[in-house]
């Protein structure tokens, strides 16, 4: 990571970077691996994560975060994803989807409540969007929510839920009134404590292995209406929000696997010798080297610039989905760029589990599919440049 004239650095942001890096060199790197291994869910590192404010950096003080901004918070991501993208895709997703969903739309007490435990590592939270049915096309959910007094009775299957088999607090999204389609959606913070919800089957996941993902069951769950996040029908317009900050997160993440992936590749190609030479001697793996710097400084630019963008809106009120979706696609395809041309330099050994390089692979496939596909980002930023529909 270098400081640009673009994006300078404050003694803040270079502080937090230093700390990230730190943590994430000493207390991830080594034990990523066996976590990859068995699927185990990391709570010591992730609880350590919280006591240093990095499962809430962009969150108040007075609710368990750091209070710091976003560029803070992609510094920070990115160093923790270089180490291992399992524990940056918590870290996002607590940040993200999960926290900055409740304070932008929720009540005082929804926030001292529900985001406090989880800014400061004690609790995780989680987001759930996706039905086994319902992906990309997330309005046609089926999960169901019927007002019964002052209670909603919850009932139905989400699927992909990231945090899911953990999760002590989960955002979920269903249907309220189906005749409405997209605008018949709410959005509702449920205690995974209660009666009624039920972690269904643990996914066996090609890679971020130790994120922990699972479907989650809601039967006659009883909900609190004080526990709806914003009034009945805005859930669609709540999840679409979330999304672009979500975005933002995966384009970080992404940035840190490109570069793991490319600084594997460069001591690889600095050690390794065949016919008499260095590999990196040879221009077949020197120009997929430059390549892949080319590619992560450019991705590195759009990444800090949605961050800026989402920074901005704090005062302006700006929309900045097109800086988040573009950032998100060309950060997602360089992370599988980079991950495969490591692999492909690394030879037998890519193919290898000695080595992290495979990991890194696996790990960057997601990244173009989780919280929006590259198609899905293709679509939204040609329509906003269009306004063709």
């Amino acid at each position: 990571m270098t400081d640009t004239a673009l994006f300078p650095l404050s003694d803040e942001h270079k502080m937090i970077l230093d700390a990230a890096r730190d943590f994430a060199q000493s207390e991830i790197a080594p034990i990523a691996a066996e976590y990859d291994e068995t699927g185990k869910f990391p709570s010591d590192t992730i609880k350590a994560m919280g006591e240093m404010g990095f499962m809430g950096i962009e969150v108040p003080e007075v609710y368990g975060g750091a209070e710091m901004d976003t560029l803070a918070y992609v510094l920070a991501l990115e160093e923790i994803c270089k180490a291992d993208a399992s524990h940056g895709t918590i870290m996002s997703v607590n940040n993200s989807l999960y926290c900055h969903g409740i304070l932008k739309f929720g009540t005082e007490e929804q926030k001292k409540k529900f985001v406090t435990p989880v800014a400061s590592g004690e609790a995780v939270g989680a987001y759930s969007l996706t039905e086994p049915m319902s992906g990309s096309d997330a309005a046609t959910m089926r999960s169901r929510a019927l007002r019964d007094g002052d209670e909603y009775i919850i009932n139905g299957r989400k699927s992909w839920v990231t945090g899911g088999p953990v999760a002590d607090y989960v955002v979920v999204y269903v249907v309220t009134d189906p005749d409405k389609g997209a605008k018949g959606i709410t959005a509702f913070i449920v205690d995974a404590n209660h009666p009624g919800f039920v972690r269904g089957k643990k996914e066996p996941k090609m890679g971020i292995r130790a994120s922990a993902t699972s479907e989650i069951v809601f039967e006659d769950y009883r909900c609190p209406v004080e526990n709806r996040l914003g009034e009945e029908g805005e859930g669609f317009k709540i999840a679409m929000t979330v999304l672009d900050v979500g975005r933002i997160g995966i384009a970080s993440q992404a940035l840190g696997i490109a570069e793991a992936s490319y600084d594997a590749a460069i001591d690889y190609a600095r050690e390794r010798e065949a016919f008499g030479k260095k590999i990196g001697q040879f221009q077949g793996n020197s120009f997929k080297l430059a390549d892949m710097k080319t590619r992560i400084e450019a991705a590195r630019l759009l990444v800090y610039n949605a961050a800026m963008a989402k920074e901005r809106s704090k005062t302006t009120g700006e929309r900045f989905t097109l800086a988040a979706s573009t950032a998100k696609l060309f950060a997602s395809e360089t992370a599988m760029f980079c991950a495969h041309a490591s692999v492909q330099i690394h030879g037998g050994m890519g193919y290898s589990k000695e080595y992290p390089v495979e990991r890194y692979f696996r790990d960057a496939k997601i990244t173009e599919i989780y919280e929006g596909t590259s198609e899905i980002q293709r679509l939204v930023i040609s329509r906003l440049e269009t306004g063709l529909r």
